[in-house]
């Protein structure tokens, strides 16, 4: 069994590391399972992709298709053309994409064209909200998938509902989250940490980077201004993305207590989180992970697609009317913030759960 594991952005290689793991387990067992990571250079900030290889080991990726930026058509383009590529010069027997970036489906795409199954890690997850790149992806993906690998009961009835059979799922749990319990204990402070005498329980974690919160340059500028005001004073530490820093210079924000810091590595970023008082985010990863960390996290979204971090974990959907804000830090301040759950299957042990049914069920 020759797989190909696709990552193209910093969310594919939280995912992709645990399976990475879990094959090589198996072959130390003596499965006849080989793999062949391709990156295909979505994210080429280091900040946002290599720092990331490293701090997971991840091994150096068998190939990159050098995506680099341009517009989402472009970067789809490109990704296509050299993967179709690849799988010219040497097919493999599975794409196993994972998430919902431009990577997951243009690859898709490719490998079905090229008849080669497709497996969706994360497959079935919906917002509803076709406005969002990441939901197009994700329909468009799963709608030309062949086997899921899924993190929840609404993302298996999801799929039911647009008529994928029931032997095409398999409800594993959520590869982030193996990541996150393994590399836990080496959550690492920042050096942001000393140079703002940061202390446990006595700051908020803020990212920003979805378009409906950071293309409008008033709308940033409002939610910004509504954090300042109701967060007492606690400073807000703002690790911002690419994106979201060029909006940000053109509106001049300043406030003693807004920290505006260069994107953080795996290790730093979470270390911040787990020591929060809270997390405010539009970021639908950070609300898992804070979810099992047990973090209270404000998410600035009119929907999301991982309902059980509100269900069962520490997160609240927001919105994004920027007076939705000062009700939730009360709440927060006054204690009364729920404790949340972890949902079943978030055990560490998805990965091996995944390659044990590549290797009992597509092999």
């Amino acid at each position: 069994m020759f797989i190909d594991l696709i990552a193209g952005a910093r969310p594919n290689f939280m995912k992709i590391a645990p399976i990475i793991d879990a094959i090589k387990k198996e072959q130390g067992n003596g499965s006849d399972i080989n793999f062949r990571l391709v990156h295909t250079g979505q994210h080429y900030d280091r900040n946002m992709s290599g720092s990331f290889f490293e701090q997971l080991g991840i091994p150096e990726p068998d190939v990159n298709l050098g995506a680099g930026g341009g517009t989402q058509a472009e970067q789809t383009a490109t990704i296509m053309i050299g993967y179709e590529k690849l799988l010219m010069e040497k097919p493999s027997n599975l794409c196993l994409v994972v998430g919902d970036v431009t990577s997951t489906m243009a690859c898709s795409i490719t490998a079905q064209k090229m008849h080669i199954p497709v497996a969706h890690v994360e497959g079935g997850i919906r917002s509803g909200d076709w406005s969002m790149p990441e939901e197009i992806n994700r329909l468009a993906t799963d709608s030309i998938t062949n086997y899921f690998f899924t993190t929840s009961e609404t993302a298996n009835n999801n799929l039911r509902k647009s008529g994928v059979e029931d032997d095409r799922i398999f409800y594993v749990g959520n590869t982030m989250i193996d990541t996150l319990l393994k590399q836990r204990p080496r959550f690492r402070k920042p050096d942001v940490w000393g140079e703002l005498d940061l202390k446990k329980d006595s700051y908020i974690v803020m990212t920003l980077h979805r378009p409906a919160n950071v293309d409008e340059e008033e709308t940033l500028k409002s939610l910004m201004n509504e954090l300042i005001v109701n967060t007492k004073d606690l400073p807000l530490v703002f690790p911002v993305h690419p994106r979201t820093a060029k909006i940000l210079k053109n509106l001049g924000i300043k406030n003693e207590k807004l920290h505006m810091i260069d994107p953080l590595g795996y290790l730093e970023f979470n270390y911040l989180v787990e020591n929060s008082k809270a997390v405010v985010t539009d970021s639908g990863g950070i609300t898992e992970e804070a979810t099992v960390m047990g973090i209270p996290c404000m998410t600035l979204r009119d929907n999301t697609e991982r309902p059980e971090t509100i269900s069962i974990g520490t997160n609240e959907l927001l919105g994004t009317d920027p007076k939705a804000i000062k009700p939730a830090m009360d709440k927060l301040f006054a204690g009364e913030w729920k404790k949340g759950g972890i949902p079943d299957k978030w055990d560490g042990k998805t990965s091996e759960r995944i390659i044990q049914h590549i290797i009992e069920n597509l092999a």
